[in-house]
């Protein structure tokens, strides 16, 4: 764990936000996590890769407050964890679901998508960051917090080979769409970033020369947008939220 000043005192804890993010040792869960340090919020990052997620935690702004916890999104016990830490200082403002699988790569037809691949696609898309939902929903009641998962426009449109990734995306939405219906003092959205150069996304298209992507990088103006503005609950594209003038 980095502070600002050596270790927080309970009050200065609870002078700053806390944010959860899940898969942030690279792509977009590190892009987001360095732009909220930015912004000043003290982060719980938790990612697979131990190793990539410390030197992640590591390249963030100086001075940022960042508790790596690394471990599986499907483990109950991680999850723990990362309330736990959260807990230390002060309780979680903001969850981001970001942690995911593409699945089988390459991408099979959804007639011939093994199950097996398909059950584990939909226990780390979409159980795995409900759960986690339902155990900070507390906290974040509380705080008067908001949850925030990551989507695809692959969970609203068919595109051929993308029927496993799209299918647990689209439950994801589901899930979120009902839990924004149901709580009425947590943000709940839902956000499709676009096509972004990523790791994950290479995998989509292996071979394929991806570099035309824009980087994660490029949308966090978008999410900071939409927590600047707490704006309704509800699905929102990237693009649509980009404040006018910011960089592509």
């Amino acid at each position: 764990m980095r502070h600002t000043g050596g270790v927080p005192t309970v009050k200065s804890m609870n002078e700053f936000k806390t944010a959860v993010i899940t898969g942030a040792s690279r792509g977009l869960g590190l892009a987001l996590a360095r732009g909220l340090a930015e912004d000043g919020y003290a982060l719980v990052l938790g990612a697979r890769d131990g190793a990539a997620l410390r030197a992640a935690s590591a390249c963030l702004p100086h001075g940022a407050t960042v508790t790596p916890v690394p471990g599986d999104i499907t483990d109950p016990a991680h999850l723990v964890t990362l309330r736990r830490a959260a807990g230390q200082l002060g309780g979680p403002d903001l969850l981001i679901n970001n942690a995911g699988t593409l699945g089988t790569s390459p991408l099979p037809p959804i007639a011939d998508y093994p199950i097996g691949d398909l059950r584990t696609a939909f226990e780390v898309n979409v159980l795995a960051p409900l759960a986690l939902t339902q155990l900070l929903l507390p906290d974040l009641r509380r705080r008067g917090g908001a949850v925030l998962s990551i989507t695809s426009d692959a969970a609203v449109e068919a595109y051929a080979g993308w029927g496993g990734y799209g299918a647990a995306k689209a439950a994801l939405e589901q899930a979120c769409n009902v839990l924004s219906a149901e709580e009425t003092a947590v943000r709940v959205w839902w956000v499709d970033p676009g096509d972004l150069r990523t790791r994950m996304h290479q995998q989509a298209f292996p071979g394929e020369d991806i570099s035309d992507r824009q980087l994660p990088s490029a949308v966090v103006p978008a999410f900071r947008r939409l927590l600047a503005e707490r704006m309704p609950s509800g699905r929102y594209r990237a693009t649509d939220l980009m404040p006018s003038g910011a960089g592509a």
